[in-house]
């Protein structure tokens, strides 16, 4: 069960999975072995006691007070349980894990007892003594900021106001440093999409993906959300399907490696989804440089799905788009709709190696984009 404003029948159902307290009790746990395990980078379990529905609740009621919304959260021990499992899946160690707003804490206390070291990034100051008595309670599995995820590198003047914050700080305040693109994943984000700004924060995070900034700054994190169903099959439309096929689909799947991790059907309809950064995003002629305007010309191409690539390349004044269309082995009357991400890559690389493509009067355009996304 996800919770948000908690739904009717949602305390029965927790209370026939639940039986424990918000209290964490420890396990008595040789502290020589607890501290071998730590230096290999795991963690024994901690045997935290997941808090009760009706605690769940309470806390849940605390948190809307004078507030207009409230973010989801994981409030079903079942569910908790298959998260931290699909979180965990591979082998070998495992790069701190940042779970952004926890609410009550039901998956944050099952990530510990599975041994995984965790940063709780929560913006509802009614949830933190709860958290922040659990990081007291432990010997440092767990870190509690508060700051929002949602609100990561701003574009506003002048010192931030908390919870908003820079990845700068967040970042040192974990103890992450920055490792080149090939390297490994540094760092693993888990948290559920706001269903009103979800199509927004996409977005956000691909401009960041793609131009290496905010949490990208730090190398290929990796991100583990849950989406609705309907983003989900956006990002993962192939050519030629109507209405599903658009720029996030290109951008997000030359961008990232996408895997569904589960799905959760009932009521929210939401879809666990990890995107992987791909190492060879910027090999060719694409570079965090010119990602903005790499962004933008997909966009305008996929503005008109049905309309013919020659014409597009027409009004970016190209004198002779077919030519260009049959090096890249592109059919003359094919439609924006119809290519593949990689191809709107290459025919990016293309463009800028031709004289003809000039790039300077995308750059005011692409840059207002940028700026009403980020708001």
């Amino acid at each position: 069960m996800l919770a948000g404003r908690a739904p009717p029948g949602a305390a029965d159902c927790c209370r026939r999975l639940l039986a424990a307290t918000l209290r964490p009790l420890l396990c008595g746990l040789p502290l020589c072995w607890a501290t071998a395990r730590r230096a290999a980078g795991q963690w024994p379990s901690p045997g935290l006691r997941l808090p009760e529905a009706a605690d769940v609740e309470r806390l849940v009621q605390q948190a809307q007070r004078g507030r207009a919304s409230l973010h989801r959260f994981i409030a079903c021990p079942q569910l908790a349980r298959t998260v931290q499992r699909c979180l965990q899946s591979g082998t070998g160690p495992q790069p701190v894990l940042l779970e952004f707003a926890p609410g009550p804490g039901v998956l944050t206390r099952t990530l510990l007892n599975a041994g995984v070291k965790v940063v709780a990034l929560e913006s509802n100051s009614a949830f933190l003594p709860n958290l922040q008595s659990l990081e007291n309670s432990l010997d440092g599995q767990l870190k509690v900021i508060y700051g929002d995820f949602f609100r990561l590198d701003p574009l506003v003047p002048g010192a931030l106001k908390p919870p908003a914050m820079c990845s700068n700080k967040l970042f040192e305040t974990i103890g992450v440093a920055a490792v080149p693109w090939m390297a490994d994943v540094p760092v693993k984000v888990f948290g559920i999409l706001p269903q009103k700004t979800e199509r927004n924060m996409l977005w956000r995070l691909l401009f960041a993906l793609y131009e290496c900034n905010s949490i990208y700054k730090y190398g290929r994190v990796e991100l583990n959300l849950f989406i609705s169903e309907k983003e989900y099959k956006v990002l993962t439309a192939k050519p030629g399907e109507p209405r599903a096929y658009q720029a996030l689909t290109v951008l997000w799947q030359l961008g990232c490696e996408i895997q569904l991790l589960h799905m959760f059907l009932p009521n929210d309809h939401l879809c666990l989804v990890r995107l992987t950064p791909q190492q060879n995003l910027f090999t060719g002629g694409l570079k965090p440089t010119n990602a903005t305007t790499f962004i933008f010309v997909v966009k305008q191409c996929l503005a008109k799905p049905k309309s013919r690539l020659t014409d597009r390349l027409h009004s970016w004044s190209l004198d002779d788009p077919g030519k260009l269309l049959r090096q890249l082995e592109i059919p003359r009357k094919a439609q924006a709709r119809d290519l593949y991400p990689e191809d709107y890559k290459h025919l990016f690389e293309a463009l800028q190696n031709s004289n003809l493509f000039i790039e300077t009067w995308f750059h005011d355009e692409a840059l207002e984009s940028i700026r009403n996304i980020n708001l």
